[in-house]
């Protein structure tokens, strides 16, 4: 009777590579952080890639791009705010390399030298991207130049799992904010109308008239009008200030 290797590294390399993309794409679980995800990403690269160090750069709501995850590749990212594979990589949208750093680094001088003096002597970089836009880069580091058959293609589809989860994730996010907003909006509305109901019964006047004493008072006081509105339906407000005002 055979068994269910327990230990990750004892299933078949296919079966992990088929879990991995499950991991990547899967991001409807509690607690889901944009920052480990990406973190898992870095570190399966440099499980099934032959590979020395794996760093991501991602670029924030604003554009501006940040470190998101390095494993064994701390400092070479940084080094790339004025010029790199993974820089270039985000602004294309398209594959960056491999490069051999010791022969084709005077693209970019500061990190070829950097990055040779620290033992890595290739590299290339496969962009995290939506359709024909860049939202980050994904940047393998080798000791050696050149790539293995078949780990560009690897580590592009890694990419593409991660982005498709991670684009899924801040969609559901703005939806989530939408829906709380239009509920907040909702809730401020009834507020005021219940209000306005409230003031015009107990002075006698038009809703017209009791919208035009709230809407004076909030000007006056620098209040919102919500705000107002839930202080004179839970009636903490008299309503006689209004009047007077």
């Amino acid at each position: 009777m055979s068994t269910i290797p327990r230990d990750p590294a004892e299933r078949p390399r296919e079966q992990r590579l088929a879990e991995t993309f499950v991991e990547l794409a899967d991001t409807l679980v509690d607690g889901f952080e944009e920052t480990a995800l990406l973190r898992l990403l870095a570190s399966r690269c440099l499980e099934f890639l032959d590979a020395s160090g794996a760093g991501l750069l991602l670029a924030d709501g604003y554009g501006k791009l940040r470190t998101v995850a390095v494993r064994e590749a701390a400092g070479l990212l940084d080094l790339q705010r004025d010029g790199g594979p993974a820089l270039d990589c985000f602004r294309t949208a398209a594959l960056v390399g491999p490069v051999d750093l010791a022969t084709d680094g005077a693209r970019w001088p500061l990190f070829a030298e950097r990055a040779v003096g620290r033992g890595v002597f290739g590299t290339y970089a496969v962009p995290l991207r939506l359709r024909e836009t860049g939202i980050g880069a994904l940047q393998l580091f080798r000791t050696e130049p050149g790539v293995p058959h078949g780990d560009v293609a690897l580590a592009q589809a890694l990419a593409d799992a991660a982005t498709i989860g991670m684009l899924r994730q801040r969609a559901i996010n703005r939806s989530e904010l939408l829906a709380s907003q239009l509920q907040s909006a909702l809730d401020s509305r009834v507020a005021v109308e219940q209000a306005k109901g409230m003031l015009a019964e107990r002075w006698g006047v038009d809703m017209d008239a009791a919208f035009s004493a709230m809407r004076r008072h909030a000007r006056t006081h620098r209040l919102r009008l919500s705000e107002l509105a839930r202080r004179i339906v839970d009636k903490s407000l008299d309503s006689e200030a209004l009047r007077d005002n």
